[in-house]
């Protein structure tokens, strides 16, 4: 785990996160309904909902739906942002640490998040709360870094100026989803998924990372200036594109 108290890392970040973060393929919803039950009376307990661009997919499927979120920022960006659906209900909570009544939801989920818990008391808190048979989605945006030059030289930017960048991909943590599940088995699925940006939505995308300087940090204004160099060389249109690999695992716990 990442020294810094991964509940906090975002809290000066949340407008950057709720504009610019990538959602999710609709083929995923499609995937839950067909291999986990999903239907819209199943009650899902999304874990560490955020801004709630996940939370919003499930709301639109008619799902009821528990955002537990431990960063206060956060939450609140996700109360406004999903203000419009009557059945999401906002709950202050980890996910090791829910504050959830014991076998009281069908379905848990975890996007963009499994690479800040401490997996194993995570794991023990999905068991607790999960009705028996209830499944376990973890979910992720792997941004790919080597399929064209700007993501090549977007990659590299992160290398160079990123604070704590190589500890937090989320490759380790895909490495790691077998002992999470065991001794249960689970699935994989992986979608695509692409973004594009503008230079001003380019910067607020980098901006929203955990792992980059602030204003004020020496290699905030250094950054920039490579960001826009990386920008114009690369653009086309006024646009360049992430491409990213939505990897989807699945299992009762």
């Amino acid at each position: 785990m990442p020294t810094a108290d991964p509940t906090q890392r975002f809290s000066s970040r949340v407008d950057n996160y709720v504009r610019y973060r990538p959602g999710y393929p609709a083929e995923v919803l499609a995937l839950l309904e067909e291999q986990c039950r999903l239907t819209p009376d199943k009650v899902v307990a999304d874990i560490a909902s955020g801004t709630g661009l996940w939370t919003r997919l499930l709301l639109e499927n008619g799902n009821p739906v528990l955002g537990v979120e431990p960063n206060q920022d956060m939450r609140n960006a996700g109360e406004e942002f999903l203000r419009g659906y009557p059945r999401f209900t906002s709950v202050a909570g980890a996910a090791e640490a829910t504050s959830l009544p014991d076998r009281s939801v069908d379905i848990v989920t975890a996007a963009q998040a499994a690479h800040w818990f401490d997996r194993p008391r995570a794991r023990c808190e999905f068991v607790r709360i999960l009705k028996p048979g209830g499944w376990t989605v973890l979910l992720w945006n792997e941004r790919l870094t080597d399929s064209t030059p700007f993501l090549r030289a977007y990659e590299q930017l992160l290398v160079d100026f990123g604070t704590d960048y190589k500890e937090v991909r989320h490759e380790r943590t895909t490495a790691e989803i077998r002992g999470f599940y065991a001794p249960s088995s689970y699935q994989e699925a992986v979608f695509q998924y692409r973004q594009g940006f503008d230079y001003e939505g380019l910067e607020g995308r980098l901006l929203s990372s955990s792992y980059t300087p602030q204003p004020g940090h020496a290699k905030y204004a250094p950054m920039l200036q490579a960001l826009r160099r990386i920008f114009d060389q690369h653009q086309r249109g006024g646009q360049v594109h992430f491409d990213y690999n939505t990897r989807v695992f699945y299992g009762v716990l």
